[in-house]
């Protein structure tokens, strides 16, 4: 039987028979049921007493359910310093981990405050924990790209990746690389790359100096071997063809150094100086009518321009970028094929897309196209002249511009190249011209 049961009945027996025995049952049931609840009544204050201080105090002699609340909250106690013990070593760990990585590592609140940092975000961001709690990390590092970061609403991208000078050491260069986690949390890794960068700024100068130095003992090899060519009559027979094989290598180193100096100098600043408005339709038609020259009658080019619309931009990178671009199209689509050029304007900003029903490039190879001297068909490519920078320029001009290469392409179903801009940049232009004053599609063999 029940011992809580048990006690309660011996209890009332007995109050009735005193009951019985004196003539007053009902007085002596009450007596008899207010001893049970007092009774109770400790043995709870005594197990709320424990639960709270931990005090065994008239514990020992409670059996009933009493005594089997108090082992069920002996055995959570018991599990929780357990799990208590294990979260401890658990954060120690993590914290000597965090500690040890050479990297800074901020949690920051969908808000933009601080909710944690490791030792390292002292040395390269100038955060101390956990002095810093609370406060707001574009105050501390102030970078205007991450602080328009900071203050975006949800529609900001899941990941940010930046560059910046250290606050807390002004000679130390960061890659600052931001997550989101969770549902309004942000974690900030933050890298020193501060000899990378150096060891990147060498190989720059290192390549525009040695391009510069090639250049003139180059310009004066190509200008000797073109005066042998002007005057083959005085030089023996058999040089003819060996002249004109040293020209065309010539040239092509020529055009190798070239650029080189183009990237070099697409390298050197990642923001534009001098921006000025840049009628892209103007810019295309001449594109186009070097196209056709170089097609020599075997493509046909359709054109689809907007000239309405134009650019705040530099001139000099963006002819680089599209007239690259169109030029591949041109090398690479066979005989007979179709080249369509297009300039137009959307709600995410402004589009150039070079579009060709040429051989088309295997999907492998996209990511890697715009690699230095990266080559899909490397004997095709160098048989046509080409030095294998192109699409690296186009990539560079098109990041001074806060702009964007999207390429699509299949094998055997032609290729599609298209410069994304953002709205920001685009401009509409008031006196567009009546030959291009709307958008206007032509065809020509």
């Amino acid at each position: 039987m029940n011992p809580d049961l048990k006690r309660l009945l011996l209890i009332l027996a007995a109050a009735l028979i005193a009951g019985l025995a004196v003539g007053r049952v009902f007085l002596l049931l009450g007596v008899g049921l207010v001893i049970v609840i007092i009774w109770y009544y400790r043995a709870l204050s005594g197990l709320l007493n424990y639960t709270r201080h931990g005090a065994e105090d008239n514990l020992h002699d409670l059996p009933g359910v009493v005594d089997d609340l108090l082992r069920e909250f002996d055995t959570m106690r018991n599990g929780y310093q357990q799990r208590e013990q294990k979260l401890s070593t658990f954060i120690k760990r993590f914290e000597e981990t965090t500690t040890a990585l050479p990297d800074a590592l901020v949690v920051v609140d969908d808000a933009g405050r601080i909710e944690w940092a490791n030792a390292r975000a002292g040395d390269y961001l100038g955060i101390e924990w956990p002095r810093d709690r609370g406060q707001r990390l574009a105050n501390l590092i102030r970078y205007p790209e991450l602080a328009e970061y900071l203050s975006g609403n949800e529609d900001r991208p899941a990941q940010k990746l930046l560059e910046v000078v250290s606050p807390a050491n002004r000679g130390r260069r960061l890659e600052i690389r931001i997550n989101r986690y969770g549902n309004a949390y942000l974690l900030l890794m933050a890298r020193d790359i501060t000899e990378f960068h150096l060891i990147n700024r060498m190989r720059k100068d290192f390549i525009a100096n040695a391009s510069h130095e090639l250049r003139t003992p180059l310009t004066v090899i190509a200008g000797y071997l073109e005066a042998f060519e002007e005057d083959g009559e005085h030089c023996p027979e058999d040089w003819g063809p060996k002249i004109a094989q040293m020209r065309e290598q010539a040239f092509r180193m020529q055009r190798l150094i070239e650029d080189l100096l183009k990237l070099s100098r697409l390298e050197s600043t990642s923001e534009l100086e001098h921006a000025e408005e840049v009628r892209v339709a103007d810019m295309l038609e001449n594109i186009l009518k070097e196209a056709r020259t170089l097609s020599a009658g075997r493509h046909e080019f359709v054109r689809d321009l907007d000239a309405r619309i134009g650019l705040l931009g530099d001139q000099q990178d963006l002819y680089n970028a599209f007239s690259n671009i169109v030029f591949n199209a041109v090398q690479y689509t066979p005989p007979g094929g179709r080249i369509t050029v297009r300039w137009y304007r959307d709600d995410k900003g402004a589009h150039v897309a070079v579009e060709d029903t040429g051989e088309g490039i295997d999907e492998s190879h996209l990511p890697r196209l715009t690699e230095r001297f990266y080559r899909v068909d490397k004997s095709r490519s160098r048989s046509m002249g080409g030095t294998g920078l192109g699409l690296a320029i186009v990539k560079h001009a098109l990041s001074r511009h806060k702009a964007r290469l999207h390429v699509a392409s299949r094998l055997g179903a032609g290729s599609l190249f298209r410069c994304d801009f953002p709205a920001a940049a685009v401009l509409t232009l008031a006196d567009a011209g009546v030959q291009h004053g709307e958008t206007t599609t032509s065809a020509d063999k």
